[in-house]
């Protein structure tokens, strides 16, 4: 059976289900309409311009273009991710951690998958390196901006307690322990969440995606399988990463508490 394709009149009803909600939230005095309005705007562009762009990469597969654009998938997930959190790390360290974290736990393990599992030929084929990047990058980023919110959050609420630690003698890694652990466990939970659910209260995107495109449901499954074990190192290892880094900026050289290196979102 073929892909039975969708019309511009099917997206336009998708489309107009959307704008229902958001006069359904107006109404309720929600407060997000003007978001979601503006999100579903930039899915709709975003998304279609990166067709375009995958059209055009996979008929020029060259390893140049394939790493820029990789380069600027990065770039754009660290930003999105700094962008997501209330209390953020002023100044390049803020975007730099994201950027950091991103590249280390999402580029090693894409390597590692590329070439030691799926071995597309060549091994930096779009076709597979794009939208595996993709994914990888989006949990991780996701991941990344609720560590690093609950971490700020909880330094700036809990001031007079690590201040107390610090008095005592104990050293800033002793001081941030519980909010370290618990900074980390918030990043996790969305994953962990994914992975408990998935089969039995929803089916993953790529999943439904490969099974839409006409793939044998167990080839399907066995794909999905491996790519949420990937997310699930990906976003572990990054929050772990970033919120210790971030932790240990938010101390100078004699341990002290260095709050006016955090700025409030829009402040």
């Amino acid at each position: 059976m073929g892909i039975i394709q969708l019309s511009n009149l099917d997206l336009v009803w998708s489309a107009g289900l959307v704008a229902a909600l958001a006069v359904l939230a107006w109404m309720s005095s929600l407060g997000v309409s003007r978001d979601l309005l503006i999100a579903s705007i930039r899915t709709a562009v975003q998304l279609m311009l990166a067709g375009v762009v995958l059209k055009v990469l996979f008929a020029n597969a060259g390893l140049g273009w394939v790493g820029l654009m990789a380069l600027v998938m990065l770039l754009v997930a660290a930003w999105e991710s700094h962008a997501r959190q209330r209390h953020r790390l002023d100044g390049v360290w803020g975007v730099g951690l994201n950027v950091f974290g991103l590249f280390i736990s999402s580029f090693s393990l894409l390597v590692f998958a590329l070439l030691a599992v799926i071995e597309p030929h060549p091994w930096y084929q779009p076709q597979y390196s794009i939208p595996l990047l993709g994914m990888l990058l989006g949990n991780t980023m996701n991941a990344v901006a609720l560590g690093m919110d609950r971490l700020n959050s909880s330094v700036i609420q809990q001031q007079a307690v690590i201040e107390a630690r610090l008095a005592l003698g104990h050293p800033w890694q002793d001081a941030m322990t519980d909010i370290r652990r618990d900074s980390v466990r918030v990043a996790l939970v969305p994953v962990i969440n994914a992975m408990a659910a998935a089969g039995v209260v929803s089916l993953p995107g790529m999943m439904t995606g490969q099974i839409l495109a006409g793939i044998p449901p167990l080839e399907a499954v066995k794909y999905q399988i491996f790519i949420m074990f990937c997310i699930a190192v990906t976003t572990g290892s990054a929050a772990i990463l970033v919120v210790s880094l971030g932790a240990h900026r938010l101390f100078d050289r004699r341990q002290r508490l260095c709050l006016d290196r955090l700025r409030l979102r829009g402040g």
